[in-house]
């Protein structure tokens, strides 16, 4: 399941993802509600083999602490070895390098939704090689002053040569 209101305006309520939990081919959910209460609930009360992931790039290692599994992030197609990093070492305890990693993404994290998404993430990969900074209707490049400011966030990171 994905539970992300901010794009299907509508909320998956905890107790409607713990009964969906108990169904054999519901394996998980990628929860980005960024109702903190909503995922302890679900954390707390999941069955076993539920999976939750955090859909959300700010709130993952929150989410981690708490006993999320993992994540599914926009971060990481523009950070993928440092967001990968931050994840493996706050699954293994390692809080004081999880979070040294989280606060150094925590911009990026943040900016990638100055504009809709996947403008700035697309417009940072194209500005590492990896990919063209075309987008589709009805959704346009991102402005020149972002532009700037992602090329900047992006040399702070190392991630442009």
């Amino acid at each position: 399941m994905y539970n992300v209101p901010g794009r299907t305006s509508g909320n998956i309520c905890g107790d409607t993802t713990l009964q969906l939990a108990e169904i054999p081919n519901i394996i998980g959910v990628k929860e980005a509600s960024g109702n903190m209460s909503q995922i302890m609930n679900i954390l707390r009360n999941r069955p076993d083999d539920f999976l939750v992931l955090s859909g959300d790039d700010s709130l993952s290692l929150a989410m981690i602490a708490l006993g999320a599994d993992g994540a599914i992030s926009v971060v990481a197609n523009e950070a993928p070895a440092m967001f990968r990093d931050m994840v493996h070492a706050a699954l293994n305890d390692e809080w004081n390098k999880a979070r040294e990693l989280h606060y150094k993404l925590m911009p990026l994290m943040e900016f990638n939704f100055c504009e809709s998404n996947p403008i700035p993430v697309k417009t940072a990969c194209a500005m590492m090689g990896l990919t063209g900074d075309t987008v589709r209707l009805p959704l346009l490049p991102m402005s020149d002053e972002n532009k700037q400011k992602m090329q900047l966030l992006l040399k702070e990171l190392g991630l442009l040569s």
